[in-house]
């Protein structure tokens, strides 16, 4: 069978799907390699939420094929299942086109794609989701780390958001299920499981009408072992802050929260369809922090949005610095077809947009190394993803650093990646923490 590669774009929830896809061609006899150059079949894993990512995921399409005219070049993922027909109609370097609503079609759409054939494979997103995860050989994160997605699409409808076109309505998995993978995960050595979907604080409302997410912090804290478990994405409009109690009582819950806020002005959050406020998104954060003093607190910020005026950006501003959060990062806005927000007036200028992402991000800069400064002299368990080849250095993370959007951890010994170690934190470089290990800590 061929061989193949694939070029991994996207956010968690498409490395995911990226995984499964490998998966899947591996029991079907394929061969997975880790360079195009070994390849037969490169398959690229686009992204299709922004313009800059859709641009990247188009390039890397081109690049491909001209690195290598004689290989089949297949495009997956989002940017697949949102543009079929225009990519398979204009995107001639493309050798087939297969979205990401029923990844259980990628083998045969691969197997028709080396026996010459030129493929559009495209089904629209199911109703619900199957009643039994696939079991993925293949994990793209750093050793000792997994992501679970525990939802597929999105029912918020953010004005802004091309995810419900791309992945549809929310659907969720059964806390059986994810349990069952979970528990699959840490026999595999796994010891930081990161739960993701676009929200879920909605996890479980298609199925019950209310929030699961509590039900399944309780199942998965059955669990035994040592191990870390994250959970990203909680749009904060609807935060179910029966979990906290949860996360104080099990330490192996990491008390770590992303909250995409996106803004702070009212006028500016209704024409997003957010029905929060500055005020009740600053009572949350005091909430999550009397329960929980030594919370993370992780949000986005979505700058140029249609009709943000100056006194708009003033208040957000203004709630960066009361929020006091410990990680942001800042978008301007991108304006994507089909969605509300595509038509609305009063387009912000992306020269102006720009000025309001970087001043942002100043302010952030500052606030972020004074919030880091806290965790001198604490001590913890990390992850270790990388070793150096001629020092005594390792990168890790601790339960403060979520994957790839946070700072990390530089723990000054040599430890295998994957393994779960003690270690102090002694300084705080930037983003970054500087780390020894900690003798004392239990085994």
């Amino acid at each position: 069978m061929p061989a193949f590669f694939i070029d991994q774009h996207g956010c968690a929830k498409n490395q995911v799907d990226g995984e499964e896809i490998a998966s899947r061609l591996v029991d079907a006899g394929f061969v997975a390699v880790d360079s195009p150059e070994n390849a037969e079949v490169i398959i690229v894993n686009t992204c299709g939420f922004i313009e800059d990512a859709k641009k990247e995921s188009i390039q890397a399409i081109i690049e491909a094929k001209r690195q290598w005219p004689e290989k089949k070049v297949v495009v997956a993922g989002c940017l697949s299942q949102r543009y079929p027909d225009a990519l398979f109609q204009d995107l001639v370097d493309a050798d087939g086109i297969v979205g990401n609503a029923d990844l259980s079609l990628i083998p045969d759409s691969i197997q028709k794609v080396v026996g010459g054939e030129r493929v559009l494979v495209c089904p629209p997103q199911q109703a619900s989701l199957s009643s039994a995860y696939y079991p993925r050989k293949a994990l793209f994160d750093f050793p000792g780390t997994a992501h679970i997605k525990i939802t597929e699409g999105c029912s918020n409808h953010c004005t802004y958001c091309a995810i419900p076109l791309i992945r549809g309505e929310l659907r969720s998995r059964t806390i059986e299920d994810i349990v069952h993978e979970a528990r699959t995960l840490l026999e595999r050595g796994i010891f930081e499981l990161v739960l993701i979907g676009q929200d879920l604080g909605n996890f479980g409302r298609d199925l019950k009408g209310r929030c699961l997410l509590p039900n399944l912090l309780e199942a998965l804290a059955r669990l035994e072992g040592n191990f870390r478990v994250r959970i990203l994405y909680i749009h904060p409009d609807h935060f179910p802050e029966t979990i906290l109690p949860i996360i104080r009582e099990d330490r192996r819950f990491a008390p770590y929260f992303d909250l995409p806020f996106q803004h702070a002005s009212e006028p500016v959050l209704r024409r997003m369809n957010r029905k929060g406020s500055a005020t009740a998104y600053l009572e949350l954060l005091a909430s999550i922090r009397e329960s929980l003093p030594d919370a993370m607190i992780r949000s986005t910020f979505l700058v140029g949005f249609p009709g943000e005026t100056e006194d708009d950006f003033e208040e957000l501003l203004q709630f960066q610095k009361k929020a006091q959060l410990d990680w942001l990062g800042a978008f301007e806005y991108s304006r994507e077809e089909n969605t509300p927000a595509y038509t609305m007036k009063n387009r912000v200028p992306k020269s102006i947009a720009k000025k309001r992402k970087a001043l942002i991000e100043e302010v952030q800069t500052a606030i972020t190394g004074a919030k880091l400064q806290r965790f001198i002299g604490s001590n913890d368990t990390f992850v270790v993803e990388e070793v150096f080849d001629h020092d005594d250095l390792c990168i890790a993370r601790g339960w403060m650093q979520a994957p790839d959007v946070d700072g990390v951890t530089l723990i000054h010994s040599r430890q295998n990646p994957g393994s779960a170690v003690h270690a102090r934190i002694i300084s705080v470089n930037g983003v970054d923490f500087n780390a020894i290990l900690d003798y004392t800590a239990e085994p």
